[in-house]
């Protein structure tokens, strides 16, 4: 054999120990790596204390009546639930009524879809202030938070669909010089 063929020989054989090992310390690290947390991945941490309590904004009266206040834009809604059969009265007229819009029906009756207390709460309340779609926001807000005062396990479902988060937009006032909050008079060059 020559030198060249031996060094071939050498060659390859370095190379195939060196890919024995780069595959053996690649399983290593796979391996330490499922014991480990990964980025992105969900896993619960084994000292977790115990979970904070979710604030309450609202009670419950000594005739189990949980009351529950929204608020949206300039609109403050007063919310009671009581068990019953569904019936739900805003300003003592029935919700079609009062909110003609399917789309203000709809949006009231979220938190209670996505509770499972459609049809299982009588729910009454006083609004004013504010046009329909802040009273609409007032009272869905009021009576997410009168059923999470009822019932504190319904906590994580309101919270996950957005009922507890208040919608603190106001109109923006108007300033000094211009026709609205923003709107500049047209100007004139001439």
């Amino acid at each position: 054999m020559t030198e060249e063929t031996l060094n071939t020989e050498q060659d390859s054989a370095t190379v195939e120990s060196v890919a024995d090992e780069t595959t053996t310390s690649t399983e290593e690290s796979i391996t330490e790596s499922e014991s480990q947390l990964d980025i992105g991945s969900q896993a619960e941490p084994d000292d977790a204390g115990p979970v904070p309590a979710a604030m309450l904004r609202g009670r419950v009266d000594k005739f189990g009546v949980a009351m529950g206040t929204g608020r949206r834009k300039t609109a403050v809604a007063r919310v009671r639930i009581s068990d019953g059969d569904g019936k739900l009265t805003i300003n003592g007229r029935e919700m079609t009524e009062y909110f003609p819009r399917e789309r203000d029906q709809q949006l009231i009756r979220g938190p209670l879809k996505a509770t499972d207390t459609l049809g299982k709460v009588d729910i009454w309340v006083r609004v004013n202030g504010g046009g329909t779609t802040g009273q609409t926001g007032a009272v869905l807000l009021g009576i997410a938070r009168a059923l999470q005062v009822k019932d504190p396990d319904l906590h994580s479902k309101l919270s996950e669909g957005g009922y507890l988060t208040r919608d603190g937009r106001m109109v923006e006032r108007k300033k000094y010089g211009f026709k609205k909050a923003r709107r500049s008079f047209q100007f004139s060059k001439r």
